[in-house]
């Protein structure tokens, strides 16, 4: 391949707080959630380009983490097969991919959303320089003020990030495309909270792509989160999400659970807006075990968790009670547990995950994560 143009990004993983779980067609939730990107837990991934003098589109080389990886490669090649209506230059293209991630793939850390999200940056980057432009009339969706508050309402942290430029048709078209690859990866693309799914609580939100919860409606604490990812398991999972999903088409607790991801939705959205702490963590904790019930509750019902997993959330309750400290676990369609905590109480957390939860990990590895400041491009076009 010789490659007439070449691209990358980084972009990182999210942890949602309410948790998006069942699907409609084409990428559609069935609740809304909420989330916020990471700043250790990324994939970097570099795209090279060229013209093939044909009508196909063709990946013809993907690796992750320096090795082949068919299964990804097929999925990516399939997805990207699909996006010709939104990206018209991709006709007659060659593709290459090149993507790292810091940490373990389809283990439920949001491998997906890290990866899907970064390629689409990377395909609106090319069709920027080429076309000169950004069409999201291709789209079907129209922008409202509220979305553009959402975006341009985000915190500057750097010449290469996105909410620095302010480019909302590029944010937008990226998001869409995003959902379209991996559901939650439309959440991966903004700094602060975002939400994606429709709800009355938060206007200008949408199923098609994800909004900023505007920072006047975060108390500044909040801002200080720290997450602490640890690795009970970083093998691939057994279940996949996008199975998983598929049974709650007709889960005896589909309705119950879109009820309460509303309720839950909307009880964050106000501590959040107080800054009180307690609730928070209540309903994240929630969401959490509420999600792993409904994967035990499907038909057939599969266990994700493992016996660390429960001994590590054990501990964590223990520790709590025991220091009257405000924090929190969730966990998303995986055995690994996120630890969420403030920053002023960074030493003595630490100290109890070495101590304390290490044991757990495989081979005593643990992420020391927080609130990141969303994607960043490292090759231009």
């Amino acid at each position: 391949m010789s490659s007439i143009g070449k691209v990358g990004w980084e972009s990182p993983a999210n942890i949602a707080l309410v948790k998006y779980w069942g699907k409609q067609p084409n990428q559609i939730p069935m609740n809304p959630s909420l989330s916020f990107v990471l700043k250790e837990s990324v994939v970097r991934m570099k795209l090279e380009y060229a013209s093939n003098g044909k009508d196909a589109t063709r990946l013809i080389h993907f690796t992750l983490n320096g090795k082949p990886n068919t299964g990804f490669q097929n999925r990516i090649s399939t997805f990207i097969n699909t996006l010709t209506p939104y990206f018209s230059f991709l006709r007659g293209m060659e593709l290459s991919i090149s993507s790292e991630s810091t940490f373990p793939h389809s283990a439920g850390i949001a491998s997906s959303a890290a990866a899907f999200s970064a390629l689409a940056l990377n395909l609106c980057s090319i069709e920027r320089e080429i076309t000169g432009t950004i069409d999201i009339d291709c789209l079907g969706v129209s922008l409202d003020k509220a979305f553009m508050d959402s975006f341009n309402a985000g915190r500057s942290h750097g010449l290469d990030t996105i909410s620095e430029r302010h480019d909302t048709d590029f944010i937008l078209k990226a998001s869409f495309i995003a959902r379209l690859g991996s559901g939650s990866a439309c959440r991966s693309l903004q700094d602060g909270f975002v939400a994606w799914g429709k709800s009355v609580l938060l206007k200008g939100s949408d199923d098609r792509y994800a909004i900023r919860v505007n920072e006047d409606h975060v108390d500044p604490v909040f801002n200080t989160l720290r997450d602490a990812v640890l690795i009970i398991d970083d093998s691939v999972k057994k279940v996949s999400s996008s199975a998983g999903h598929a049974l709650m088409h007709h889960h005896a607790y589909r309705q119950s659970r879109i009820v309460q991801a509303g309720n839950n939705l909307e009880q964050l959205l106000l501590a959040l807006k107080t800054g009180d702490e307690t609730p928070f963590f209540s309903v994240i904790e929630n969401e959490a075990l509420s999600l792993h019930s409904l994967m035990m509750s499907s038909n057939p019902g599969y266990i994700l968790m493992k016996p660390g997993s429960i001994e590590a959330l054990e501990k964590i309750c223990v520790f709590r009670n025991h220091h009257g400290i405000n924090l929190g676990f969730t966990m998303d369609a995986g055995p690994n547990i996120h630890l969420i905590y403030f920053e002023r109480d960074s030493h003595m957390v630490k100290k109890f995950i070495k101590e304390e939860l290490a044991m757990y990990c495989v081979d005593n590895r643990w992420i020391d994560d927080g609130m990141g400041k969303g994607p960043v491009q490292t090759i231009r076009a």
